[in-house]
């Protein structure tokens, strides 16, 4: 983990133009606040493309698309593009249904995204890898390595592959992070929350990798805390604790370990 990428988003507090799912748009806020960054959640098509180009990142999120949003995730994701600011693409169910396929494919035929995060599952499906999904949740077994060289290669991105342990690919090499609670996949919006915090640390001017690492090593590490909380029971009890915690110092976080 690099210390120095986290104390650069609180230093800067980038914002980050969210077009995400209805579902998560409250904790996202809260909890890119919490860290150290600026959200902002704007999807009309209308204003796309000014949003965009005053941001310092961009999180695309399919969650809970729907036709009419897509075009201005198109356009929010072109405007990064020509900016050269970070654009992280979140497939969420992407294998759910062929709509959702139809709409990452657009979004990949039009954007570049810098990174393209999500379970085994979805990032499976983005490059024709067989792995059993129900609904927006992986299920399956199998190569999490494989499937992140193979999206990475594909796209032409740094691939996150989420799981019991995370694995990062860029060009040809990976990462892996094995911090992270179980308790998260008791968490409505937990992989969407950590698109939003990885977009704000690949604001910094730090080689990607690291920025990739960081965020969902810090992620993990902060889930570890605030789990083991004594008056913690559950996920609504960890839930308050968590967000707290996405704005300590690593420093107090290692502490637990």
């Amino acid at each position: 983990m690099n210390k120095d990428i986290i104390q650069k988003v609180r230093d800067q507090s980038p914002l980050i133009h969210h077009l995400t799912n209805q579902v998560v748009m409250n904790f996202t806020a809260n909890g890119l606040l919490s860290f150290g960054g600026t959200p902002i959640m704007a999807k009309a098509e209308e204003e796309a493309k000014d949003m965009a180009s005053i941001a310092d990142g961009i999180l695309l999120n399919i969650g809970t698309i729907t036709a009419q949003e897509l075009p201005a995730m198109i356009t929010a994701g072109k405007t990064a593009n020509e900016k050269g600011i970070p654009v992280v693409l979140d497939p969420v169910g992407v294998a759910a249904t062929p709509f959702r396929t139809s709409v990452v494919k657009e979004i990949l035929n039009t954007v570049q995204p810098t990174v393209i995060k999500g379970n085994a599952g979805e990032i499976a499906h983005l490059v024709e890898i067989p792995w059993d999904t129900k609904g927006v949740e992986s299920i399956g077994d199998g190569n999490s390595v494989e499937i992140a060289l193979k999206a990475a290669e594909t796209y032409q991105t740094t691939a996150v592959v989420t799981g019991e342990t995370d694995v990062i690919c860029s060009e040809n090499e990976y990462l892996s992070n094995n911090s992270g609670h179980p308790i998260l996949e008791k968490i409505t919006g937990a992989g969407c929350l950590l698109g939003s915090i990885l977009t704000a640390c690949l604001t910094t001017n730090e080689p990607i990798e690291q920025q990739v690492l960081t965020a969902v090593e810090f992620y993990g590490l902060v889930a570890e805390y605030a789990a083991d909380y004594s008056e913690v029971s559950g996920p609504g009890t960890f839930f308050p604790h968590f967000i707290d915690a996405l704005s300590f110092e690593v420093d107090k976080l290692e502490k637990l370990n």
